[in-house]
Parts: structure tokens; C-alpha cells; sequence
């Protein structure tokens, strides 16, 4: 098998493929938390830790020995970790021009000497970093570099792994699983912090036509281009879910449900455009109704999100198809 050869100095599609992990600001998983415990257990660290750094904060998915959630880009170790393929070794940071003023070396954790590997996505981006942490000085060994290599390798195929496991194998949209975990994610943030969003659902019209007239590889090619067309046109932090059949979700943060409808509408607009081509040769123009619900203090599940997006999206239905509708 050919290896995968490494994209450094490509940031806006390092960015793009650690997003489409869909892992940030998820919980905690039991995969990435026992690599860190056996981190710090093999190279006797009081902290270890998987970051991934996004555009301006590192975000950690597993640590142990810290007591915060993510920092600033700006003051991560990691971050310089995923320029190179090389692991990054600093044996005392305060010898370091680059972290002797560093605040996370002068404060809260004290970082004094830090290894860490790349974690690379399958596509070749590095993405974050698989580091551990000492408050002491110290020349990490071959031996110990080595081992975390290794474990970073683990972390690497966990990641494919959660990928796969997370994406609908047709469209390769998100399950109605991984969509609703994500969800949840964008609920705590509301109610932290009343940051908006709003959830579309989309409902393919007349979908069982499509399927009783063509077949279902017709069928199956129609919700695969459908997919592939909210993809090309959706933001980078939108998400994309199948929930089943051939209803489909979308995420908008940081959006109201007015911003949701002009985009749903540019959507709409262009799927009722867009000329699909059957397997057959037949050619095919399908469209959608859509619901929209914004984020409001009565909705703490995400059960109960879907729930008002879908009453939209059945009162589009009923009035007509190929239309939006908001959810009252």
C-alpha cells in the first residue's frame, strides 16, 4: 500500500479536514481516554493529551493531569508539533526562546518539557497532536518516543474508525446517531452561552415515485447527489445528517432561523435546478420541502429539536411542497 504522504502549509484544508471529523467539543470517548492514561502511566508524565488544534484554540479530546478543556491557539505547544512529520521534542522550555515566556510554562500547568507526535488524518493533514507533558526537564528517550509514536498511530485509526462509524454508507452524511450527538453539543452551547442555531430537516418530494419508477439504484443515486449538493454548498461548521430514508438534517450555528430560510431557500432553489443523471442515462430533477427550527430555552433534547423542525417541515408538505416553513 502506498503511504499517505503528508499536506503541510495547506491550512484552510487542514482546517477543513479536521472539521469534517466532526469531533470537536464532543465528549469524552473511552478509545482516547486510555491512550492518555497509558501515556502517562509508560512515560511516568504527571499530563498527557490529545489536541487538536483548530483555527485559533487548541481543543483537547482525551487528557489526564489538566484541568481545562482547550487554550488558545497561540500558547500551544501542539500547534508547532503539527508543522513537521517529526516528533517535537522541547527538553526545558525555559531554555526555549520559543516557550520561555510561554504562559502555560510560567503558570497553570507548568509545562516543562514536552513530546509530541502528529496525528494525521487519512487524507494527510496533521490535525492535532498526541503529547505528554512533564513539569521537569528531561530528554525523552528513543524508547519513550518511540511508544508514543505507536500510541499516536492508535489514535489515528480510532479516529477513521469513529469516522466510519459515524457516517451513513450511502451518502456519507452523518447517522441519525452521530447528527443527534451533535446536536446536544450545539443545546449545551445555547444554554451556556445563548449562542443561536437552527435545524433544518429536508424531506426528498415524492421520493417513493422515484424509486417505483426508476428502482432504487435510481433511488439510492438521487439521495447520494442530493447529499453531495448540500455538501458543496453548506458552510465548513454546518452539519450534514441522514436521518433515514430520504429525510436529511442540517445544523446552522450561529445562525437565526431567518439567516436558516435565505439559505435554505438558495438550496431549494438550486436542487430544483439541478439536472441528475440515472444510472440508466435517464435524466431526473428532484425536489425537497424543509422545516425549520431556531433554538429556543424550551428545548433541552434533541429529540424535541427534530420533533419542531419535522412539524415545519410537514406543514411545507402540506402546503404545496418545494417550500419552507418555520417552525412557530
Amino acid at each position: 500500500m502506498k503511504p499517505i504522504r503528508t499536506v503541510l502549509g495547506d491550512e484552510p484544508g487542514r482546517i477543513a479536514a479536521l472539521h469534517r471529523l466532526d469531533i470537536l467539543d464532543t465528549e469524552a470517548e473511552s478509545a482516547f481516554e486510555d491512550v492518555v492514561a497509558l501515556v502517562r502511566a509508560a512515560l511516568h508524565v504527571p499530563i498527557a493529551a490529545v489536541s487538536l488544534i483548530d483555527a485559533d484554540r487548541q481543543w483537547f479530546k482525551a487528557r489526564v493531569g489538566l484541568d481545562v478543556s482547550e487554550t488558545p491557539r497561540s500558547v500551544s505547544f501542539c500547534s508547532h508539533a503539527i508543522e513537521d512529520t517529526e516528533p517535537f521534542l522541547i527538553a526545558d522550555a525555559l531554555e526555549d526562546v520559543r516557550f520561555a515566556n510561554n504562559a502555560l510554562v510560567n503558570g497553570p500547568p507548568n509545562v516543562r518539557s514536552y513530546a509530541g507526535i502528529p496525528i494525521r488524518t487519512a487524507e494527510g493533514y496533521n490535525v492535532g497532536a498526541l503529547c505528554a507533558i512533564d513539569h521537569r526537564p528531561r530528554q525523552f528517550t528513543p524508547t519513550e518516543v518511540a511508544m508514543l509514536c505507536n500510541l499516536a498511530r492508535i489514535v489515528e485509526k480510532e479516529l477513521e474508525l469513529r469516522r466510519i462509524a459515524d457516517r451513513d454508507a450511502l451518502t456519507g452524511c452523518l447517522t441519525r446517531r452521530a447528527f443527534a450527538e451533535r446536536a446536544v453539543v450545539e443545546i449545551d452551547r445555547f444554554h451556556r452561552y445563548g449562542r443561536p442555531c437552527s435545524l433544518v430537516m429536508a424531506d426528498i418530494d415524492h421520493f417513493k415515485a422515484v424509486n417505483d419508477t426508476h428502482g432504487h439504484i435510481a433511488g439510492d443515486c438521487v439521495l447520494r447527489e442530493v447529499a453531495q449538493l448540500v455538501m458543496q454548498l453548506k458552510r465548513d461548521g454546518d452539519v450534514l445528517g441522514r436521518l433515514g430514508g430520504e429525510e436529511f438534517a442540517v445544523l446552522l450555528p450561529e445562525t437565526s432561523a431567518g439567516a436558516a430560510r435565505a439559505a435554505v431557500d438558495r438550496f431549494r432553489r438550486t436542487l430544483e435546478q439541478h439536472t441528475m443523471t440515472l444510472p440508466g442515462g435517464e435524466r431526473l430533477r428532484v425536489t425537497a420541502s424543509f422545516g425549520i427550527a431556531e433554538l429556543s430555552g424550551g428545548i433541552t433534547m434533541p429529540d424535541e429539536w427534530l420533533a419542531a423542525a419535522d412539524q415545519a417541515m410537514y406543514a411545507a408538505k402540506r402546503g404545496g411542497r418545494n417550500r419552507c416553513e418555520i417552525c412557530a
